[in-house]
């Protein structure tokens, strides 16, 4: 592996959008250029940083993470559903005027089916890849490990377990009594929703040395 591959898989780990990504890269190929020129062998040095997600999340961890308010949660919620019904909404008036008469009947029950799948499909992908949907990024809030690293596309995937089993609001219930605002499946995934603004302020005052993580 090269020092460009393994510093790309360590801020691969750091949710996107945080200047911490920007600080973890310099600092790394600074720290990389240091050590071969004082002629240590690159895989030496490279195995001396360690995993790439435990080094991601030695940075992470001198930044405070404030979790996310109900509030803000909620109206997430309520943009991405609203957000998933009015494209399926759309699509299916368009088929009512196309489609014959005796197959309107079953349009209603394979919208509600579509929403369903759409709405797990489409929030699992988006908060793999972006650690957001576009409520959760409309209100400026984040979903992270529990270290604050970015989730794995498994952990994506059972997050959205309730919503699509239809026992979401049991489930959610439980973010009213622990002390992060995690929800059943949270707690089961190691995963939590995050407010982005104190991440992004804490990032920028983050100075963590790589000498000192070794």
């Amino acid at each position: 592996m090269t020092g460009e591959l393994y510093i790309q898989s360590v801020i691969d780990h750091v949710p996107h959008g945080l200047p911490l990504r920007n600080h973890i890269a310099l600092e790394l190929r600074s720290h990389i250029a240091e050590r071969t020129e004082q002629g240590h062998p690159l895989d030496e040095v490279l195995r001396q940083l360690g995993d790439p997600l435990t080094l991601a999340e030695s940075y992470l961890a001198a930044v405070p993470l404030e979790s996310a308010s109900i509030l803000r949660r909620v109206a997430a919620k309520l943009i991405d559903i609203a957000a998933v019904v009015g494209a399926v909404l759309t699509v299916v008036v368009a088929l009512w005027f196309v489609v014959p008469v005796e197959a309107r009947f079953f349009l209603p029950a394979a919208g509600i089916l579509v929403c369903v799948f759409g709405y797990v499909v489409y929030a699992a992908g988006t908060e793999y890849h972006f650690g957001w949907t576009l409520g959760k990024h409309l209100m400026d809030i984040l979903v992270v490990r529990e270290s604050g690293a970015r989730i794995s596309l498994g952990q994506a995937a059972l997050r959205q377990l309730p919503f699509f089993l239809q026992f979401f609001w049991i489930d959610a219930l439980f973010a009213l009594f622990t002390d992060r605002r995690q929800r059943a499946f949270e707690l089961l995934t190691k995963t939590r929703v995050i407010q982005g603004p104190a991440l992004h302020q804490a990032s920028r005052a983050t100075g963590i040395q790589v000498s000192a993580l070794l």
